[in-house]
């Protein structure tokens, strides 16, 4: 591939951008020779280097590299230039403006006072990403891959272990400088180190993926963010691939952000159907399988697996919630955009149709968290606790928030150990011997996350069981997502 990223000086003066196929162009082109007649005038044309005839010794801009490199996105534009830089920029046709601009009197007398423009080549769709290719694509560090005339693009990411089993996008120059665009950081920084391989991952590479997962551009924030949290020491992302367990990292997403970028965070909102939840989910899984050489098989050991470990990504409902948002209890200040990232699997049902008041149905939610991990162990696996809008709204209409549910939940988690202790009811599994005849929490302290999402039909909430909690497994991570712009 030709790049050329070096970007066109423009000579000091007026200068002006045209092209025929644009009737605002056509209108003022006599305009341009008077203008030419009497200041200094360098005319550039993008599409017919004749044009406009009014002007002598128009520059050829066909191939769109001054128009790309000076962001012209209408045309006509007229700039003024001194010393090498951008002093002033009309767009389109203003006649006083134009004469204000020039500094000449009576410019167009027989013309409309005004007319907008036309959309400039370079911005337009059909040369747009061959233009950014050429003129950045010399900037990207990764390395290029030449498929052969007939491999097919699709086959070829299987063929080469890019893939978690589905087809990925394949990640070519122009969509991966998109992809590029939904940051302001550079390209080369450094996001993480990914485990298992302790590979740096760059900027571009994690874009690289999240173009591959079938992200949009303003996703990368989010994708980026996730990256960073799944790295830390405490989410330990290299033992949760190393464990025989099913968990994997699930997102839970806060702020507006969520709305900007379309996800969901009502029905079906742990399922299928919306993009920005699946993708983002999905760019973490394959960075860190490409990036970090996390692999089934291989340092994914997971005797199970779970259908989260594809992608397991969600925004909280936070609009008519009965609790602040999750990524608060994290330390993020409310309303922030944030993520919270947990080591979890699931979910597991919680059906309570028939609870009216916060008492039966606290119950019913502790009935269902003592079944983590097994109903005789205690203290080990961390949850994430889910309540469902029509849940919710008994809790929010009580006036029960997060620390009253918490709490209360809390006392009923507490557990006597005769009963959990190994051999008794005939099941092996359970509490050593040595703990008889205490009292026990189900969760340790911060080992219980609440979230609220859901449709609003169905008094179905959920528990996503966790993996061993703290510094045997993983602590939940939440972190602040970087403004697009």
């Amino acid at each position: 591939m030709n790049h050329d990223s070096t970007p066109p000086a423009l000579p000091d003066g007026l200068v002006a951008i045209v092209k025929r196929d644009c009737p605002t162009c056509e209108l003022v082109a006599p305009v341009l020779g008077a203008i030419s007649a009497a200041v200094p005038l360098r005319v550039y044309s993008q599409d017919d280097p004749t044009f406009p005839h009014e002007v002598a010794d128009v520059i050829d801009d066909t191939a769109l590299s001054m128009s790309w490199h000076h962001d012209i996105e209408t045309v006509p534009t007229l700039l003024r230039i001194s010393e090498g830089i951008e002093t002033g920029r009309i767009v389109g046709w203003s006649r006083r403006q134009w004469q204000d601009f020039c500094g000449l009197d009576d410019l167009g007398p027989d013309l409309p006072e005004m007319r907008p423009g036309c959309g400039s080549l370079s911005v337009d769709p059909t040369y747009a990403d061959a233009l950014a290719v050429r003129f950045t694509g010399s900037r990207m560090q990764s390395r290029r891959i030449e498929l052969a005339q007939l491999e097919d693009e699709i086959e070829a990411g299987f063929d080469r272990g890019w893939s978690d089993g589905l087809p990925v996008v394949p990640p070519t120059e122009a969509r991966v400088l998109r992809m590029l665009d939904g940051t302001s950081r550079s390209p080369g920084d450094v996001v993480a180190i990914i485990p298992p391989n302790l590979n740096e991952a760059t900027v571009e590479q994690v874009a690289i993926n999240a173009v591959m997962a079938g992200c949009k551009p303003e996703y990368l924030p989010v994708v980026l963010t996730a990256v960073e949290a799944a790295c830390s020491s405490a989410f330990n992302m290299h033992g949760l691939l190393a464990t025989t367990y099913f968990s994997g990292p699930v997102i839970v997403v806060n702020g507006a952000i969520t709305g900007r970028i379309g996800m969901n965070s009502g029905g079906n909102a742990l399922g299928q159907g919306n993009r920005a939840n699946l993708t983002i989910g999905r760019a973490l899984q394959l960075v860190v399988r490409n990036l970090g050489g996390g692999r089934p098989g291989e340092v994914d050991m997971s005797a199970l697996g779970s259908p989260g470990k594809l992608a397991f990504c969600f925004a909280e409902r936070e609009t008519d919630s009965p609790f602040g948002p999750l990524a608060s209890d994290g330390g993020v200040a409310d309303g922030a955009d944030a993520l919270t990232l947990f080591a979890g699997q699931g979910p597991t049902p919680i059906i309570d149709q028939l609870s009216r008041t916060p008492e039966s149905l606290v119950r019913s939610f502790a009935a269902v968290l003592r079944s983590v991990g097994h109903p005789k162990l205690a203290h080990g696996f961390d949850a994430l606790l889910i309540v469902c809008p029509e849940h919710g709204r008994i809790l929010r209409e009580a006036g029960w928030d997060k620390d009253r549910l918490r709490s209360e939940l809390s006392d009923l988690l507490m557990m006597d150990t005769d009963p959990l202790v190994r051999g008794v009811d005939g099941i092996d599994e359970g509490l050593p011997s040595r703990l008889a005849g205490k009292r026990l929490p189900k969760f340790r302290d911060g080992g219980l996350l609440i979230a609220h999402a859901g449709g609003d039909a169905g008094m179905f909430s959920a528990v996503l069981t966790g993996w061993v909690g703290g510094h045997m497994g993983s602590d939940p991570v939440t972190a602040v997502i970087e403004p697009w712009r």
